[in-house]
C-alpha cells in the first residue's frame, strides 16, 4: 500500500497528531509507504515530497502547525493543474491519498478524480459530517481565555470590551467563547444583529448590572440590512473575502450611540497557534489511525468524522455546505434575536 498524505488549508493545532498517527500506525504497524507531500495540493501540483519515517514525526504530537506545511492552493483552478495531480500520483504509485483539510481541500479530490480518504480540520468547526473538526476545541479554548481576561481591565477602567474572533460561516468559537466567558453580547454569522439591540443590551448591563459589558464577535458576522456600514472585504487568490475588521466597526457604533468608553481586541492568528488541548490530539490520532485502516480496506472516497463518539465514515458527496449553528444553540439572550 502507497499512500500521500498532504494538509492544506488554513493551519491549526492538532496537525501534526495527525501525522504522526498516520505514519506510525501505516508505516510502523501496517507497513505502508508514506509519502507526505509539502503545503497541501501545491505540492502534489510540483511534486515537492519526501517517503515520511518514523523520524520524521518523533516527538510532533504536542506541536501546533504542520512540519509538511499548507496552502490554500487548488489545482481545479490552475490550468493544466488536475493533469499535474494526476501525473503525480502516477511517478508515487498512490494507492490513494489521506487529505487533512477543510472542506475546499478534501473537495478538491472530487475535481481531480483520485481516490482519497478526507480527515477534517478547521478551527472554525464547519465542516459538515463529523461533530468536531481538529483543532476546534484548542481554538475555541484560546479564545474563551483571552475573553475571560478582557473582564478583568474591562471592570478596572468600566469599558465595553469588544472581542472578535474568528468564524467565516459559522459561529462556533464565537458560541462557545461567549458563553463560556459569559459574554453579555454575543454576534454570530447565523444570525444578521440589530446593532440599537447591542447597544440596549450594553446600556442595561451597564445600569443595571455592572459598569462594564463585554461583546464577542465573530469575523464573519453581519447587521441588517442598511442598519449600519460593513467592511469591503478585499479577496484571495480564490475568490473569497478575507474577513476581519467587524469587530472594529460594532465598537465604534458602540462607542458613538451609547457614549461608553469602547475598546476592541482582534485576536486574529493567536488562535491557530500553539499547542493542541487534549481533545484535539485524541481525534488527531483516531481520525488518523482510522483512515489507515480504511485505506487497507479500500473504502476510499469518504471522510473519517466524528459521530456520537465514533469514528465513521461519511460519503464525500454528502458533504456539501458549512456546518452552522442550528437554532437551539444560538436562540438564547445574548444572541440579540
Amino acid at each position: 500500500m502507497r499512500l500521500g498524505v498532504l494538509t492544506g488549508g488554513g493551519d491549526c493545532p492538532g496537525l501534526n497528531a495527525a501525522l504522526r498517527a498516520i505514519v506510525r500506525y501505516g508505516h510502523a504497524e501496517r507497513g505502508a509507504t508514506v509519502i507526505g507531500f509539502a503545503d497541501g495540493w501545491r505540492g502534489v501540483l510540483d511534486n515537492e515530497a519526501k517517503e515520511l519515517t518514523i523520524d520524521d514525526v518523533r516527538g510532533i504530537l504536542p506541536r501546533g502547525g504542520t512540519f509538511l506545511g499548507t496552502s490554500g492552493v487548488q489545482p481545479h483552478r490552475i490550468e493544466g493543474g488536475v493533469e499535474r495531480v494526476r501525473e503525480t500520483f502516477g511517478v508515487h504509485r498512490l494507492d490513494g491519498m489521506l487529505v487533512i483539510g477543510g472542506e475546499g481541500t478534501i473537495a478538491e479530490a472530487v475535481w481531480v478524480s483520485v481516490p482519497v480518504i478526507g480527515i477534517p480540520k478547521t478551527i472554525d468547526n464547519d465542516v459538515c459530517g463529523t461533530d468536531a473538526s481538529i483543532g476546534f476545541h484548542t481554538a475555541a479554548q484560546i479564545a474563551t481565555d483571552l475573553v475571560d481576561r478582557l473582564y478583568s481591565t474591562a471592570e478596572s477602567h468600566d469599558r465595553v470590551m469588544v472581542c472578535e474572533v474568528m468564524g467565516r460561516h459559522a459561529g462556533w468559537i464565537g458560541y462557545t467563547a461567549g458563553v463560556a466567558a459569559g459574554a453579555d453580547v454575543i454576534l454570530l454569522p447565523e444570525h444578521p444583529f440589530d446593532i440599537e439591540a447591542v447597544c440596549r443590551r450594553i446600556r442595561e448591563t451597564v445600569v443595571l448590572r455592572r459598569s462594564f459589558a463585554i461583546v464577542v464577535v465573530s469575523e464573519g458576522a453581519t447587521p441588517i440590512e442598511a442598519s449600519m456600514l460593513v467592511p469591503d472585504y478585499p479577496v484571495d487568490a480564490n475568490g473569497f473575502p478575507r474577513l476581519g475588521g467587524i469587530g472594529s466597526i460594532v465598537a465604534e457604533e458602540i462607542g458613538r450611540r451609547t457614549g461608553f468608553e469602547t475598546r476592541v481586541t482582534v485576536l486574529g492568528h493567536v488562535q491557530r497557534g500553539g499547542s493542541p488541548v487534549a481533545f484535539d490530539r485524541v481525534l488527531a490520532t483516531r481520525l488518523g489511525r482510522d483512515a489507515v485502516d480504511r485505506a487497507f480496506d479500500g473504502g476510499w472516497d469518504v471522510m473519517m468524522g466524528l459521530h456520537a463518539g465514533r469514528i465513521e465514515p461519511v460519503p464525500l458527496a454528502e458533504i456539501q455546505g458549512p456546518r452552522t449553528l442550528p437554532p437551539e444553540l444560538w436562540q438564547i439572550p445574548e444572541i440579540l434575536c
